[in-house]
């Protein structure tokens, strides 16, 4: 089996983004490319944990309902969330109601929050975390990393939860951390050249 799949134009792309028919425009303008806004990367560590046990499909096809239950992922709004507020998302039948993901969202807020305060801002804390092109693996060819696995201890050693390598693993891919689109994907280069462009926080 070839690595790649055309695509509505005939050109080639990473096989999984045809699997579903949201997959495309997000692997064509999202996955990939690096992101230094800290409520998106906030974000996507959310959406990641709530993955856990599921599906990127199930959770993709609901990011809109997510986005409008935890206000568009806004850090400090959700900090303040209560008990209240969880039981309320409990109920909410546009995520997925799981109290444990719900409440480590509220949680991981906190803790960003505390990032932020001593590392100016959690794309400049994340981006530390950036593998060496020497150390990264052939593309899509592991679930976990040295950098995703160093990245997660130091998460949960700072209080996060839901955060396990392989959740910030999936993250760093997306986050454009690492460029893991396959070779001979059309959106690898302009991926690449991206990340050339991209200047991390902080440097």
């Amino acid at each position: 089996m070839t690595a790649t799949i055309p695509g509505p134009d005939g050109q080639p792309r990473c096989r999984w983004c045809a699997a579903a028919p949201d997959f495309l425009a997000y692997h064509d303008t999202e996955w990939g490319f690096p992101v230094d806004d800290d409520r998106r990367l906030f974000e996507k560590l959310c959406l990641e944990g709530f993955q856990s046990g599921l599906s990127w499909r199930t959770i993709l096809a609901k990011r809109e309902n997510f986005r409008a239950a935890f206000h568009d992922f806004a850090i400090d709004r959700i900090a303040a969330f209560t008990d209240t507020d969880v039981e309320r998302l409990l109920h909410d039948t546009g995520i997925v109601r799981h109290r444990g993901k719900i409440a480590a969202v509220v949680n991981n807020a906190r803790r960003a929050q505390e990032l932020v305060t001593r590392e100016g801002s959690l794309a400049a804390y994340v981006w530390r975390f950036e593998p060496a092109a020497e150390e990264r693996a052939a593309p899509q060819t592991a679930s976990t990393s040295p950098a995703s696995i160093a990245l997660s201890k130091d998460l949960k050693k700072r209080g996060w939860t839901f955060v396990g390598p392989t959740t910030v693993h999936a993250f760093m891919q997306a986050m454009g951390l690492v460029n893991d689109h396959v070779d001979g994907c059309i959106i690898r280069d302009r991926a690449a050249a991206a990340r050339r462009a991209f200047v991390p926080p902080g440097d």
